[in-house]
């Protein structure tokens, strides 16, 4: 498609036999066309939104190593789900019976494997005879009576193992933890089995007008997958209604509308069919590609079809036109959507699989959607009749003429104030991107009033948090983990671990120690502590007899005796946050669990999350860098002159610093989600500056190096088209803002913006830099690029085509004197 100019004539064959080509075997393209849409929707069908987190951190990174390894040694994060109430059903004969009924209702659900709570905790007993040790319930079943009930409260108030766990002692809430099965949660039946929950825990509340909170990270991963499988649809439908009002208002014109929709509707089914055929879920980023691709494609509709309209206005000859849209605007529309997928495939280079997919789905459907418009356009419009002077009336607006003198007028006249004003926002936008903050939270994308925040807040209120966080201790040698000097160094991290106040209280082998000797002992609570060295010979027969401590202490610690975790649950804290907690840590339980005897890890789905957000931010500036290198390879390769590639650069990165402002000033900082913002934007808004580069180089051949004259003519042509799609742009990212998250709302506004001020860049300070730079702009690099994408003067002549007589819509060539 990259054409060299010394070989004009052959490329100009080669589009004008494809446009033949499309015009011709216009049946057959349709007919293949369509049948591979329906692969594609077939592919499409079975897409699952993933339920999992997404996976933020390179295969090689050494916090996501740890945490495979973890996952190996340990076995995967139970799926849990905790419903945390105010009060302590052991202070009320009537909620504790309530709360041991509700016990029963979550284990009736199909898909719920245990349920733990007060009503149904464990002790140990001693068997002197048998030297072992049994389990026993606290109390089994409701209880009778004020008397009961106390008896059970004194001996749960006794067994300090599950102090903080599922109570709290100073505000009285209480939490019971739903173990699910994990073949049922991750499946498509997962939201059956969460409203299932959702449902019960609300009749409870409304029946004891008590308040109730689901959370847990499996729980919020389910209420954000249905989010996303809902906004999927909900942006189809609001990009396509947007597309069709703006589009209409543009063209009145009913047809034009239809042919873009269908254009862009196949482009939404190959989107979902790549995603089928690449075995990619639908994540949060993924989700948007479709209306994404609405959004895009309508663009290229309204350059083909306005200069369709503009050829066939000319000289009246409908094959003719067709022929020239592929053979003229084909090109520069290649260009553009290459550019475009540029920017979203500089994702692929992130190594983060989210992104990846994210840049693989958009970038090979980018540049089907060029295929798309090219054959489905011309072959349409063949179909239908003639335009009528009222279909094409679009390209002789009134006010849009005014909008262009006006435009036309500040170029020509007001140059010192568009200078004057660019320089004041670069002033701006250098202060406010000072201000710029970096950020991420598992659940920061979601609104401020949703019950998910809220419910989360209950439990980092009452139970400091239920974010998974983890500390894995190598003894490096076996059986080194039970040595009493080792079992203390684990007592004396945990007690550090415990006092940082975004940690929940730690369980480790440590707690399920002291639990057993604490049932040695008779449950005696002064007896709730590490075993000594003198205690372990009355000790051994128990532990050996006992097989319930595979539950209490298998969980904790491997096979060997060589390695063991501290496991708890954390607030949802920010990157920023998290890192200074993890600096200060490190180094004190360095102190002590030497390095040189004990290697430590930090892992847990909290951790690798947030780490992972960082490692975007950093990748995703780079992916940034790359999309502007590649953007100014393909510049080099359009206009072969440096001034301009820096120029042009120059008028799409100012958009980006705008924008960064503007996250600085109204606080909204740089994440996962908003980084995005930036080579989306960046690649989109520099498809207007090549179209007005090339067709100004084009009209300074016309105008015989006349600059005034090349800059006026290209305003009033590509002026039009730009804000037609520079338009079609800002409404149709806009609909994102209809978004839930936090993220995608930003993502919508801030490209809505950028897109905004980029058109304005590109019909007025462009213009005003080529006008006042002049002469130093004009080199032969310039008038001779290595790639030509406009060279209407040199066009070849297709007076000949037309349609044939008596059967409509067949083109031929013919000699008009045979």
């Amino acid at each position: 498609m990259f054409i060299f100019s010394g070989t004009l004539p052959d490329y100009k064959l080669m589009w004008t036999k494809l446009a033949s080509f499309i015009l011709r075997q216009r049946i057959a393209i349709l007919i293949v066309l369509a049948l591979l849409t329906v692969f594609m929707g077939y592919m499409g069908r079975g897409v699952a939104i993933q339920y999992a987190l997404p996976q933020l951190l390179p295969d090689s990174d050494s916090t996501l190593i740890a945490y495979k390894e973890f996952r190996q040694q340990y076995g995967k994060e139970p799926t849990v789900i905790v419903l945390g109430i105010p009060e302590n059903p052991l202070n009320s004969v009537e909620l504790y019976n309530a709360w041991y009924q509700l016990g029963n209702d979550f284990k009736a659900i199909e898909g719920v494997d245990t349920v733990v709570s007060v009503c149904n905790l464990f002790e140990l007993k001693k068997d002197v005879e048998a030297q072992r040790f049994n389990l026993s319930f606290v109390h089994k079943g409701p209880v009778k009576d004020e008397a009961e009930l106390k008896v059970v409260r004194d001996k749960i108030f006794s067994l300090p193992f599950y102090s903080e766990l599922l109570f709290n002692d100073s505000t009285g809430a209480s939490l019971m933890a739903l173990s699910l099965d994990d073949s049922k949660f991750n499946s498509k039946t997962r939201m059956i089995l969460v409203d299932a929950l959702m449902a019960v825990t609300d009749e409870f509340g409304e029946k004891y007008a008590i308040e109730t909170h689901l959370s847990g990270l499996p729980f919020v991963r389910s209420i954000v997958s249905s989010m996303v499988e809902r906004e999927l649809k909900l942006f189809i439908f609001l990009a396509l209604a947007v597309t069709i009002l703006i589009l209409f208002f543009f063209f009145r014109d009913y047809r034009p509308v239809v042919i873009a929709l269908i254009v862009v509707g196949m482009a939404v089914i190959w989107s979902l069919g790549t995603m089928g055929i690449l075995g990619y879920e639908i994540t949060i980023l993924t989700s948007i590609i479709p209306p994404l691709l609405i959004v895009i494609g309508v663009p290229n509709c309204v350059y083909l079809i306005n200069k369709y309209h503009s050829e066939y206005l000319k000289h009246k000859n409908k094959a003719k036109a067709l022929t020239r849209v592929v053979v003229l605007v084909g090109r520069a529309t290649f260009m553009t959507n290459a550019t475009t997928a540029a920017g979203f495939g500089t994702f692929i280079f992130t190594q983060s699989i989210l992104l990846v997919e994210f840049g693989w789905v958009a970038a090979i459907n980018i540049l089907l959607l060029f295929v798309f418009s090219l054959c489905l356009i011309p072959i349409f419009f063949s179909f239908i009749p003639d335009p009528k002077e009222k279909n094409i009336q679009h390209l002789e607006l009134a006010w849009m003429k005014r909008i262009m003198e006006s435009v036309t007028f500040i170029v020509e006249r007001r140059r010192p104030l568009v200078y004057l004003v660019t320089i004041v926002l670069m002033l701006a936008a250098g202060y406010g991107m000072s201000k710029i903050v970096s950020t991420g939270n598992l659940v920061d994308d979601l609104p401020e009033d949703h019950y998910v925040l809220s419910d989360l807040a209950f439990f980092e209120e009452h139970f400091t948090g239920v974010m998974p966080f983890e500390i894995t201790v190598d003894a490096l040698k076996p059986k080194m983990i039970m040595k009493s000097s080792t079992m203390k160094r684990l007592e004396k991290t945990q007690d550090l671990v415990a006092s940082y106040d975004e940690f929940t209280r730690p369980m480790s082998i440590v707690e399920g120690v002291k639990f057993i000797k604490q049932g040695f002992y008779g449950g005696d609570p002064e007896k709730y502590s590490l075993i000594n060295s003198r205690e372990k010979a009355f000790f051994k027969p128990y532990v050996d007899n006992f097989s319930g401590d595979q539950s209490i202490l298998a969980p904790y610690i491997d096979s060997t005796r060589q390695r063991a975790r501290i496991t708890l649950q954390m607030a949802d804290v920010g990157t920023k946050q998290m890192s200074a907690i993890l600096e200060d840590l490190k180094p004190r339980i360095d102190s002590i669990l030497p390095p040189e005897k004990y290697h430590v890890q930090y892992t847990g789905t909290s951790v690798v999350y947030l780490m992972g957000a960082n490692y975007l931010v950093r990748n995703l500036f780079i992916s940034l860098l790359l999309a502007i290198l590649i953007v100014g390879i393909i510049m080099a390769l359009l206009f072969s002159s440096a001034r301009m590639i820096f120029i042009s650069i120059f008028i799409n990165v100012l958009p980006l610093m705008i924008t960064a402002a503007m996250m600085g000033y109204f606080g909204i900082p740089i994440k996962p989600s908003t980084i995005l913002v930036f080579s989306i934007a960046f690649g989109i808004s520099v498809d207007d500056t090549i179209h007005y580069l090339a067709k100004y180089r084009q009209e300074l051949r016309h105008q015989d190096d006349n600059i005034g004259k090349a800059v006026h003519f290209t305003l009033s042509e590509t002026g039009v088209s730009m804000f037609y799609t520079s338009v079609i742009l800002f409404f149709g990212f806009s609909v994102f803002d209809s978004s839930q998250f936090g993220g995608t709302k930003a993502l919508g506004i801030l490209v809505s913006l950028t897109l905004f001020v980029a058109m304005v860049a590109n019909l007025i300070l462009l213009p005003s830099l080529l006008l006042s730079l002049e002469k130093a702009l004009l080199s032969k690099s310039f008038r001779e690029p290595l790639l030509e994408i406009y060279d209407e003067e040199e066009d070849i002549d297709h007076d000949e085509l037309e349609i044939r007589k008596g059967e409509p819509g067949s083109f031929k060539s013919y000699n008009p004197n045979s």
